[in-house]
């Protein structure tokens, strides 16, 4: 891994994207703007430092990620090194509740049948409010 130094001073936003909590850099820089990272139990901005030790709150779509830093790199790695760069401490009441709301809104159709329709899309909708789908 093309790590930085201890002492290298890397953006909140560069590190999130670089250890894949957030697909795209900018997706990163956004959340840190709309104050749903937090270092420490505090929010950060997007050009905060990330330093060892650090421990970073972020919420993506569905779920709370709560990790500590254990490494620095302003380069994005593979997934197989993001355990060099992040210990995740994010509960498994978390995960499970996330796997669910995602299960939850999935539309699963006929296999074959192809992408929902306007009719599915009403049927799914019926369903999902009142429990009928009629």
């Amino acid at each position: 891994m093309n790590a930085a130094p201890e002492n290298a001073s890397i953006r909140i936003d560069k590190w999130l994207w670089a250890a894949r909590v957030f697909k795209t850099r900018n997706d990163a820089t956004e959340a840190c703007r709309a104050g749903k990272v937090e270092i420490d139990g505090v929010k950060a901005k997007p050009a905060r430092i990330v330093k060892i030790g650090d421990t970073i709150t972020a919420r993506t779509h569905a779920l709370r990620r709560t990790v500590t830093v254990k490494g620095v790199t302003d380069k994005r790695v593979g997934a197989k090194l993001v355990p060099d760069l992040l210990e995740d401490q994010t509960p498994e009441s978390e995960v499970e509740a996330a796997r669910e709301r995602r299960q939850n809104n999935a539309w699963v159709g006929e296999p074959g049948r192809g992408r929902p329709n306007k009719k599915d899309r009403r049927a799914r909708e019926r369903f999902f409010t009142t429990g009928k789908e009629s």
